[in-house]
């Protein structure tokens, strides 16, 4: 029985290794010069692999159906993962919340990993080999590449989404997956910087420690606590692209975000030390007492905020003025306009839509014998390793159900 698979990234090799795990003959397609380009930069280039921790807690960091992987993560969990990479040649170590990288920092000792594992089962690569079409077939698919056709009894698309064009995410999958009648969910970028109305002075400026929230109105919808940065069109770092994937679906117009720069103190503690600091400066401009609170980037964010002149004198704030400081402090806002382009985006929130793909198989209930794996399928989860981990374990979970099925369709056939 022959198995095409179309895509090397992650989902990809790990289906093509599953798959000729269990005795089938795998041809695996890519279109690039070499396998997993985009795992390639993953991770700055360290490749966050996955993340070494229960199978609840990776379901609770995905964002889009994360019911739908129950039965992935059980096939293949985060410890099969690990497992698998080690006993192929590279150790693996932990790190911060519970992140798990290669010891050597290398992406390119993952890829040595999975390589191995594609070449010690016999899988069949193709680079260099762009797949054009497939077309259902009586007793499979035909798949039509720039190099010919052939003919399989079975497909697994693992093509990825449209982030990071370059290494070939083209959106090809969405294409194949219409063409048998799935729908396709709106897509949108996630993990990606979100565009805001700030002061072009503010750019560069890094911030620790600090709160940011999104709120409908006075309801707050989703909050991170960490580190983050303005940028010449708005807002990124590690908080702002966890919200990002939170929000990426909303009408952004009905939208806030709100910057609590002291988040370890209350109101009243950030007042009394206002109240401190005015009378200790009483004579000095209000934008000069407020570097000890605050970057001097932000000051004239806030007082514009607060609606106070920058250089009063600290004797001449009232009570009422003290405390609007006070309350732009806890609670900056900030309007959110959009998002960053999709490819400058992590990954892509959308896809081939889940209720129309079997969660114990990854195949498509509209046509036995496809499957689909990976970032093709509308899941999607916040950084961390996670969302490599749905790739292979949906990966492996295809390859290895499309694999069984055609023996036990073999079987059917000679008991007939």
């Amino acid at each position: 029985m022959r198995i095409a698979v179309i895509g090397g990234g992650a989902s990809g090799m790990m289906a093509s290794y599953a798959a000729a795990n269990e005795g089938a003959e795998v041809i695996l397609f890519e279109q690039n010069e070499k396998l997993g380009k985009k795992l390639f930069i993953t991770g700055k280039g360290r490749c966050n692999l996955t993340n070494a921790s229960s199978t609840e807690n990776h379901i609770a960091n995905v964002v889009n159906h994360p019911r739908f992987l129950y039965s992935a993560y059980k096939a293949f969990s985060p410890f099969d993962l690990m497992t698998l990479i080690e006993e192929n040649g590279t150790p693996l170590k932990t790190e911060r919340g519970d992140r798990v990288f290669p010891q050597s920092d290398k992406s390119s000792d993952i890829l040595n990993a999975l390589e191995r594992l594609l070449r010690t089962s016999h899988v069949t690569v193709r680079l260099m080999t762009k797949v054009l079409s497939i077309t259902a077939e009586k007793a499979g698919f035909l798949l039509e590449t720039d190099k010919g056709r052939e003919h399989f009894e079975k497909v697994v698309i693992c093509t990825g989404g449209i982030t990071y064009k370059a290494t070939g995410s083209t959106g090809d999958g969405y294409r194949f997956a219409n063409q048998f009648g799935h729908k396709i969910t709106d897509l949108y970028p996630a993990l990606v910087g979100i565009r805001a109305v700030v002061p072009s002075e503010m750019a560069g400026l890094s911030l620790k420690n600090v709160t940011l929230s999104v709120h409908n109105e006075e309801k707050e919808l989703a909050s991170e606590f960490g580190e983050m940065l303005f940028t010449h069109t708005g807002l990124s770092g590690p908080i702002v692209l966890t919200l990002s994937s939170k929000i990426n679906r909303m009408d952004l117009s009905k939208l806030t975000l709100c910057l609590d720069l002291k988040p370890a103190l209350s109101a009243e503690t950030v007042d009394a030390r206002l109240v401190r600091e005015f009378a200790a400066g009483q004579n000095k401009a209000v934008k000069n007492i407020l570097p000890s609170l605050m970057p001097k980037s932000l000051i004239s964010f806030v007082l514009g905020q607060s609606g106070i002149k920058e250089d009063i004198p600290c004797h001449s704030i009232t009570k009422s003025q003290r405390r609007r400081i006070v309350e732009v402090i806890k609670r900056v806002k900030i309007a959110p306009v959009g998002f960053e382009e999709f490819n400058g985006a992590i990954i892509t929130s959308g896809g081939v839509d889940v209720t129309e793909v079997d969660p114990k198989d990854m195949q498509s209930k509209l046509r036995k014998g496809l499957y689909f794996a990976g970032e093709v399928l509308d899941v999607d989860a916040l950084t961390g390793g996670y969302n490599l981990q749905i790739a292979f374990s949906t990966g492996y979970l295809a390859g290895r159900k499309a694999a069984n099925s055609c023996e036990q369709q073999l079987v059917m056939i000679e008991y007939i």
